[in-house]
């Protein structure tokens, strides 16, 4: 709907609006104003209407007049915007579209041979004449993107080469950034821009934050030189200075919009309240886990109590790369039992690749030595004689599972029991039963029958942490898990790793760039450091 009633000094005008997709009503009433000069956060917890608001903004769903008799009788119903159809997203559900959309086009089966998929460099240019085609030919600006200041400031000239399957999570919403700028869009909508992001990346997007906050600030109405931009975050964390305005969504409404400082005031008297309650929250939160740990005990104590050896995993001169780029290199590393490890390090050092040659999603673990439960990869155990002994939260499995999106929730977490993406066979009683414990545990009760595909991201990746944690894990595999979770689910989070680990039971092999993630019971450390020889180091003493 658009409308010329709107004051002619609004960049964004929406009044007596709701937000809807073709089945239901996501927001029911929505009245806001983005005026010149104006750099606007907008904020709210998982599952609050926030994300349908930014996907409104994108056009990607409907800002809808609100019926006649909901308008009072002193107003009307409009939406306009400078930016219709010049809107570009940055998020990490972009991301994972992104990922999905090459696994599709991969067609290494077909050719024989590793399909390296789309560059960054092909990528980027489909905004600047490049084609999506596959193997079309790069425009004649290609040659040339190195000296794009986009490109320098998202830091892709060490990977423009490379395919997209190969990047890292940060790298992955590096080159998004790029291909944003890049675009000609008059409004960048940034989505929880640091999740998973070094601590190099984070500072490199603050400075470029603050750039083009200052020119937004000084902007006219009609000026699109550069793109205006709006911050989108689950948590009040590490916000730019110039941010001066936020909007908060709470239960699918706005809940506070205005200045910025009257917000920070509001967000000081929140969080004493909160402390007062913090402790009698977790307690009885840890009361409640450990009750459905119990009642499940019989159900994974055969597999906790068989035969393990003392090292669960170990690498031995393990050397893995693509084309010319080395990612490990004569890595040398041992998991022993109840010795939980944080795997840190830049993007795209290698984090990732050492999980998924764990779990089995790099095929170049079968060349290498590397040993599971004191068997070597490739001896003759089944991909399902690995897996059910491991519990994985992953970008990964973000992706495959939200190509199976129509999957209810209680299916989901039962899933976590048959390690498959979905569910292809009956759940018995028992399984089911403790699936709806541990929703209601994670503030789903009442929500089984809700499709995943339904979710917010941050709800869907605290469904996700559930399912790995359902059957009790040999080896919990968490890579970056609180991506996209508010602050209350976060520490929900944190509570129920800390407690898994100190059960004895399971093993924790953590990601993550937040230092304030780190747990306590993570002794050992794995640091990368790529383009060093050696390219990693072992520490301890976490502190």
């Amino acid at each position: 709907m658009k409308d010329t009633h709107s004051d002619s000094d609004a960049l964004i005008d929406i009044r007596c609006c709701r937000i809807c997709n073709q089945h239901s009503v996501l927001v029911p009433e929505l009245t806001w104003r983005m005026k010149p000069g104006e750099a606007w956060l907008v904020t709210g917890a998982n599952g609050s209407g926030k994300a349908a608001f930014v996907h409104a903004l994108a056009g990607q769903l409907l800002i809808a007049p609100l019926p006649k008799g909901e308008v009072p009788a002193s107003d009307e119903s409009f939406y306009h915007s400078v930016f219709a159809g010049r809107t570009a997203v940055v998020s990490l559900e972009a991301a994972a579209a992104l990922i999905a959309e090459e696994r599709a086009r991969d067609e290494s089966e077909i050719l024989d041979c590793e399909d390296a998929g789309r560059t960054v460099r092909q990528y980027v240019c489909e905004v600047l004449g490049g084609s999506s085609k596959k193997n079309a030919p790069l425009p004649p600006i290609a040659s040339s993107l190195e000296k794009f200041p986009a490109v320098k400031l998202c830091g892709l000239e060490p990977i423009l080469d490379r395919g997209l399957r190969y990047l890292s999570t940060g790298e992955i919403r590096r080159t998004l950034l790029c291909r944003a700028l890049l675009s000609n869009c008059a409004l960048l909508i940034l989505s929880d821009p640091f999740a998973g992001l070094d601590a190099d990346s984070r500072c490199i997007l603050l400075e470029f934050f603050d750039t083009m906050l200052k020119r937004q600030k000084n902007a006219g109405m009609d000026d699109f030189t550069f793109p205006r931009v709006v911050l989108s975050m689950e948590r009040f964390f590490e916000i730019p200075a110039g941010i001066n305005k936020v909007l908060e969504f709470s239960f699918k409404r706005i809940s506070f919009c205005g200045d910025r400082a009257d917000y920070e005031r509001m967000c000081e008297i929140r969080r004493a309240e909160r402390q007062k309650n913090c402790e009698q929250e977790k307690t009885e939160f840890l009361a409640a886990l450990q009750k459905i740990r119990s009642e499940s005990h019989a159900l994974t104590q055969a597999l906790n109590d068989s035969a393990v050896p003392d090292t669960l995993i170990e690498f031995k001169d393990v050397n893995v790369g693509w084309g010319d780029h080395a990612v490990l290199v004569h890595l040398n590393w041992k998991v022993k039992k109840n010795t939980h490890w944080l795997i840190r390090g830049p993007n795209g050092s290698g984090k990732t690749t050492i999980l998924e040659l764990i779990t089995g999603d790099n095929m170049q673990v079968f060349r290498e030595q590397i040993f599971l439960f004191g068997k070597r990869r490739g001896s003759g155990e089944t991909i399902w004689d690995i897996k059910k002994q491991l519990g994985i939260v992953s970008y990964r499995l973000h992706v495959e599972y939200r190509m199976v999106g129509g999957t209810d929730l209680q299916s989901v977490i039962v899933s976590g029991f048959k390690d498959s993406i979905g569910l292809y066979e009956m759940p018995t009683d028992f399984e089911k039963a403790t699936a709806l414990q541990w929703l209601r545990l994670a503030g789903f009760a009442g929500r089984e029958n809700e499709s995943f595909g339904s979710l917010s991201y941050g709800e869907q990746r605290a469904i996700l942490i559930v399912r790995a944690a359902v059957k009790n894990p040999r080896v919990l595999i968490l890579d970056e898990p609180c991506h996209g979770l508010d602050e209350t689910y976060r520490q929900k989070i944190l509570d129920l790793i800390e407690t898994i680990a100190g059960t004895g039971l399971t093993t924790l092999l953590h990601v993550t760039h937040d230092p304030s993630e780190v747990l306590e019971c993570e002794q050992h450390i794995l640091e990368l450091h790529p383009n060093e020889r050696p390219m990693y180091r072992i520490l301890s003493q976490v502190c």
